[in-house]
């Protein structure tokens, strides 16, 4: 990938394939995969767990820890891929406050489809269950700057490379539009 953006956030629902798709396209870019559920505390994931949806005062701290993991990143010379759901506009914009210039990279899917792929992860913490309030809290980033708007249900290695392909100069005079 030839860009100058320093870090890109692979955001959806639960079961939208960010961390497939997070770990295509920083193979492809060289970039480096952080998995946000890997910084959710001990807390968060014990409500998850017991089938609990997360508020706002759950995720504050969490947000706010992946935007010091993203800053360090990218001090340690690396292109940060982030999968985080970013459900709401507010949680995009402390991710934004942490690291201007930030890109998403909005999976979207239908909740029957969420629903499908999470009952097919065993062993994940974050039960089919909470599907409904997910899809409650999202706020799509659509018309929102920096951000790739893509059918989640594409092939990963087409996820991918439509990402390399918006990130690239000559496709970053329009970085706000569906692919």
């Amino acid at each position: 990938m030839n860009s100058p953006l320093s870090a890109i956030v692979v955001m959806g629902v639960a079961g939208c394939g960010k961390s497939c798709v997070g770990e295509a396209i920083a193979h492809k870019s060289g970039g480096r995969l952080i998995e946000g559920d890997a910084f959710h505390p001990a807390e968060n994931i014990r409500k998850m767990s017991a089938g609990i949806p997360l508020d706002d005062d759950d995720r504050a701290g969490w947000l706010v820890r992946l935007g010091q993991e993203l800053q360090a990143t990218v001090k340690a010379g690396e292109r940060p891929i982030l999968t985080c759901s970013a459900l709401k506009r507010r949680y995009r914009d402390t991710l934004r406050a942490a690291m201007p210039e930030l890109a998403f990279v909005f999976l979207e899917l239908t909740p029957a489809e969420a629903e499908k792929r999470v009952l097919a992860r065993p062993g994940h913490f974050m039960p089919a269950s909470l599907i409904d309030s997910q899809f409650a809290a999202l706020e799509a980033p659509h018309g929102e700057p920096l951000t790739l708007a893509l059918d989640a249900t594409r092939p990963i290695i087409e996820l991918a490379a439509s990402v390399d392909t918006w990130l690239k100069p000559c496709g970053e005079q329009d970085l706000a539009h569906t692919a």
